[in-house]
């Protein structure tokens, strides 16, 4: 009887650690495996573990299986609506788990950050961003008119944006655009801001889709750079992307993939 004991003891200090269930629901269990399992992915997610946090798991885990029965009882799980959008959802768990496994596999490391950060600076190092002033009209008689009352003081810059812009946003601040470099402006403007110097009034009127431009530029000064400490979080992401993308060719580089669509 001892023996038995003691073979008994050890049989069941070997049982699964998650052999409990958390709760049964209509005689189906929902384990402490898939309970602890649930939480451990929600704290990844950044969530905080606690005692309120494991209730909420288990009633939602208990609804869930509830509301799953109920559709199994239904026969959806056999509905080719709902076969499809199931099959669509694990696909997308699984590519999104895939590209989770390259980058904890590949990660961007300081180095690579240190060395894309210092080369976009270089490519920056000449950028400028300008301090402008416009005024929008509908015609180039208009804006003409606009300049040269400009140049003989008959009027200020500020003044004739004020009265004759229709850019009613900048217009009523005086045709302030503010600081920015060009790229923030369609080509046409941008090529008249980088072709004129500090101070300068538009020699002729500017045309763009929006209409005739008078351009005064205010000021201009280097773009600032933001240091690596502060660039690091969106540039690590931009190279995650990249190494993603690269990683996507490459899986498509290397499948063989005939298209049937055409076939008769």
């Amino acid at each position: 009887m001892k023996r038995f004991a003691v073979v008994a003891l050890a049989a069941s200090l070997a049982l699964p650690v998650y052999a409990k269930d958390i709760a049964t629901v209509n005689g189906q269990g929902i384990t402490q495996e898939k309970f602890d399992q649930f939480i451990s992915l929600l704290v990844t997610q950044g969530a905080q573990d606690s005692p309120q946090l494991r209730s909420q798991v288990k009633q939602e885990m208990i609804n869930r299986l509830v509301a799953v029965q109920a559709a199994e009882k239904a026969g959806l799980q056999k509905d080719p609506a709902v076969k499809q959008e199931a099959e669509l959802a694990t696909q997308s768990i699984l590519v999104r788990a895939l590209m989770a496994k390259y980058l904890k596999d590949n990660p961007v490391t300081e180095a690579d950050l240190k060395k894309e950060y210092d080369t976009i600076k270089a490519e920056q190092a000449n950028r400028k961003e300008f301090k402008l002033r416009h005024i929008l009209v509908k015609t180039e008689d208009e804006a003409k008119a606009l300049i040269k009352a400009i140049k003989a003081k008959k009027t200020t810059f500020e003044a004739a944006a004020k009265k004759d812009s229709i850019d009613t946003g900048s217009g009523q601040n005086g045709g302030e655009l503010g600081w920015g470099p060009t790229t923030n402006y369609v080509p046409e403007f941008a090529q008249a801001v980088e072709s004129m110097k500090k101070g300068q009034l538009s020699t002729d009127p500017v045309q763009t889709q929006f209409g005739w431009h008078v351009i005064q530029v205010e000021d201009e000064r280097p773009v600032a750079f933001p240091s690596f400490d502060e660039a690091k979080p969106q540039l690590e992401e931009m190279m995650r992307q990249q190494e993603l993308s690269t990683y996507q060719k490459k899986l498509m580089a290397d499948a063989k993939i005939v298209d049937n669509s055409d076939a008769k």
